[in-house]
């Protein structure tokens, strides 16, 4: 496994030596990565990319593990063919590139996805899990798509807005205690806001002594005192998915 360690704390982690048990597949105007369960259930997920992409194997290994537990999942482009960002990049440029890529702004992606896996994949229970950038992207459409039963927002960014609490569906949040990119205040604050406005459940989660992108950019064995907090966020992510979708 190669190690991509960078001060900046959207990189840490490692991106693991993983070839994926799925398929390359093309939908509609984008490609995608797509594993089948081992038995047909009705349910898929999709699985939305953190910043490196959704050729990125650690992606790749979560979605294969939702797999394996009884759905088809999905990882689509949903940067359409733009480039990821690489962990040697210039981090000082990092905004800009961002701005090309709004994680809110993917509802053509999600319509043509959602499209393919009710009539390719006769699916008809539907959940979204997402990582980082993808977590932002759950957010969004937890609160634009009825048709989803479930969503598990992994990291993904909050900031303070009046909409963050109107939930559609059921929505797990799982955030790092020692993430720089999300402080523990906005943590609170969602809190506040979902108690106060949500009416659908939900549960946030932090775990203790994390860093952001601890549940899918961490190796397994990389120590064992991080090992029960991965595994832990990982139970969760599949309890989530199981209760709802």
């Amino acid at each position: 496994m190669a190690n991509e360690a960078h001060p900046c704390p959207c990189d840490i982690g490692h991106k693991i030596e993983y070839g994926g048990m799925g398929r390359e597949v093309q939908v509609e105007h984008i490609q995608a990565y797509v594993t089948k369960p081992p038995f047909d259930t009705g349910k898929a997920v999709i699985v939305i990319q953190d910043i490196f992409g959704w050729q990125l194997p650690n992606t790749r290994y979560m979605a294969d593990m939702i797999a394996g537990n009884g759905y088809t999942t999905i990882v689509p482009d949903f940067f359409v063919g733009q480039e990821p960002w690489h962990p040697s990049g210039d981090w000082s440029t990092f905004p800009e590139w961002l701005k090309t890529r709004d994680a809110r702004k993917i509802d053509k992606e999600v319509d043509a996805v959602l499209k393919y896996l009710k009539q390719q994949c006769h699916a008809q229970k539907i959940g979204a899990v997402g990582f980082c950038w993808g977590g932002v992207a759950v957010h969004h459409v937890m609160m634009k798509y009825p048709e989803f039963r479930a969503g598990v927002s992994v990291y993904g960014i909050v900031k303070d807005s009046e909409d963050v609490h109107s939930l559609k569906n059921p929505t797990l949040f799982i955030f790092a205690e020692n993430d720089a990119v999300i402080p523990l205040e906005q943590v609170s604050l969602l809190t506040q806001k979902l108690k106060k406005h949500c009416k659908v459940e939900y549960q946030i989660k932090t775990f203790s002594g994390q860093t952001h992108g601890f549940v899918h950019r961490k190796r397994e064995d990389c120590s064992a005192e991080d090992k029960p907090y991965i595994d832990e966020a990982r139970r969760n992510l599949l309890e989530w998915l199981h209760k709802y979708v």
